[in-house]
């Protein structure tokens, strides 16, 4: 059986990613946070100036079962770019058939061919299984960082001390 194949993602593969975002959402317990639509993928893949990468992970049969989202990110201490990795998912149906693998170590090697600093992600505390997957893949956690986040009113100055 041939190994896994991953290809970057087409205009005609939109409905299926947006479709696992959406799996995505309900498996980290917040579907309804999720409002992710053909159009505005569309538009961030595909635009003048695209702000988002996808990479698709086809099953045995050829069909979409996975994929990974990503944007570049700066290093200023290094100086050079590196992979932001938004979301990685591989469907249920799939896993264990070393999907998520491939869509790692392309990503891995897109950093590697182009002289990025690194490939970064988060993972949700309680997802053991993605942290299990990712220290065997070779990644570390990085301890001593807090995510910070400014959402909603916070954006416009609604938000004081």
């Amino acid at each position: 059986m041939p190994g896994p194949r991953v290809r970057t993602v087409e205009p005609a593969d939109v409905p299926a990613v947006v479709a696992m975002v959406h799996e995505l959402a309900a498996y980290e317990r917040a579907p309804q946070e999720c409002g992710l639509t053909e159009q505005q993928l569309t538009a961030a893949l595909f635009g003048a100036v695209p702000a988002l990468y996808g990479h698709l992970a086809l099953d045995a049969d050829g069909r979409p079962a996975g994929f990974a989202l990503w944007f570049l990110n700066f290093s200023t201490w290094r100086g050079v770019h590196g992979i932001y990795l938004e979301d990685l998912y591989v469907q249920p149906r799939s896993r264990g058939e070393g999907l998520g693998r491939a869509l790692l170590t392309e990503l891995a090697r897109i950093c590697a061919d182009r002289g990025y600093a690194r490939l970064e992600w988060w993972v949700l505390d309680w997802n053991s299984p993605a942290h299990d997957f990712y220290r065997g893949m070779g990644a570390a956690p990085m301890e001593e960082w807090t995510v910070w986040r400014l959402t909603g009113d916070a954006l416009s100055g609604g938000a004081t001390t």
